[in-house]
């Protein structure tokens, strides 16, 4: 769809806090209206040298043009955070560098859709997979998840994004029990990652409380979980006092409070069931506060507008 004036229009500036928390939109959309196009490792090694560059040329051309009709979708369906998918630009890490160098010099087409972010007030952030994993006792793992991190800041870096938590890159703590050695990696950092860090509390290896004073120690903010935290816990609700309690803390550890980011779900088939819903239908009294919610539900851009009809009245 081509842009309008009116699509470029945007909100209003966004670095202050809100009387309404502002909802996020987790890489695509449940409609077909933001689909990224990928193509598999075995894939592009099973084509021709020679066709390599042409085929990741294709892909992240389309991609980048997709990127910038989520920001429109955004725009149009008021909409302020948009998590990027991880897979934006596929194989742009392999060791052949044929897909870092097709998007360094794609980099003025990405400054325009950063530019553009800016403009129309949409802040973007990022979540790298499951594959990032600092506190690994393989330093091969580590020094890949450095690699896949640095990828993902250079292309942060390419969008002229700010090297702050504004732009985070958000992670998971990874392998239990090693708080130290997170610590350690995480304070090693190159300056455009670390600068972007965050953390997020899981259902299994890091609880909350954890996964605070690794951050606590570390300097870098907690985006707190809160279905992930009953999960942990075993809690019947949202309103538990260890909710708020976590909330607040974590709220202490972004150098900007306005810029705090948490994430909500709700379980598919019981209260605290792993497992994603489709709509979200309960949430903490706590996240009334919350200045930035990302809305991890399956039916996307719908579940944000379902939330708001019950629960962000007036946003």
């Amino acid at each position: 769809m081509p842009k309008t004036e009116q699509d470029d229009a945007g909100f209003p500036p966004v670095a202050a806090a809100t009387a309404s928390p502002r909802l996020g939109l987790v890489c695509i959309t449940f409609s077909k209206d933001v689909r990224y196009r990928t193509i598999t490792r075995t894939r592009y090694l099973e084509l021709p040298e020679n066709q390599r560059e042409t085929a990741l040329k294709v892909i992240y051309r389309e991609n980048l043009q997709r990127l910038d009709f989520a920001l429109t979708f955004c725009v149009r369906n008021s909409i302020h955070l948009y998590r990027m998918p991880s897979g934006l630009f596929p194989m742009s890490d392999l060791e052949d560098e044929v897909g870092a160098t097709v998007l360094q010099n794609m980099s003025a087409d990405l400054a325009k859709i950063g530019q553009r972010a800016e403009r129309v007030g949409i802040r973007m952030v990022l979540h790298p997979d499951q594959y990032v994993v600092l506190s690994s006792d393989s330093p091969q793992i580590v020094a890949s998840s450095i690699k896949i991190l640095a990828r993902h800041a250079r292309t942060l870096d390419m969008l002229g994004l700010p090297r702050s938590s504004w732009s985070l890159m958000n992670i998971h703590g990874g392998k239990s029990q090693r708080a130290d050695r997170l610590i350690g990696v995480i304070s090693e950092l190159p300056e455009n990652i670390k600068n972007r860090l965050t953390l997020e509390n899981d259902e299994n290896a890091y609880s909350s409380s954890e996964i605070l004073e690794v951050c606590q120690q570390a300097g870098i903010p907690l985006v707190f979980d809160a279905h992930h935290h009953i999960c942990h816990e075993n809690l019947e609700t949202y309103d538990h006092p260890s909710v708020a309690e976590i909330f607040y803390a974590a709220r202490a550890t972004w150098a900007n409070p306005n810029w705090q980011l948490v994430h909500i779900s709700n379980g598919e088939e019981a209260f605290n069931d792993r497992k994603h819903s489709e709509y979200i239908t309960a949430m903490p009294s706590v996240y009334s506060e919350a200045p930035w919610i990302e809305v991890e539900a399956k039916r996307k851009e719908e579940a944000i507008a379902h939330l708001r009809a019950w629960w962000l009245v007036g946003e």
